[in-house]
């Protein structure tokens, strides 16, 4: 199967003493080899932040 699930988490929450918010979404791995970043909505710090994909 090219789709796995990944792991979004927050970039910008540890750096204010924040816990993360994560999100899970899907990637095509054949298609898309790099990390996934997106802008989602962190609510402790309640604005869009910049979210990475970990593992």
């Amino acid at each position: 199967m090219p789709r796995e699930i990944i792991t979004l988490e927050c970039s910008e929450a540890r750096k204010e003493g924040k816990p993360p918010s994560r999100y899970l979404t899907s990637r095509n791995k054949k298609l898309q080899t790099e990390k996934v970043e997106k802008m989602k909505f962190n609510p402790f710090l309640r604005r869009h932040t910049l979210h990475r994909e970990i593992k």
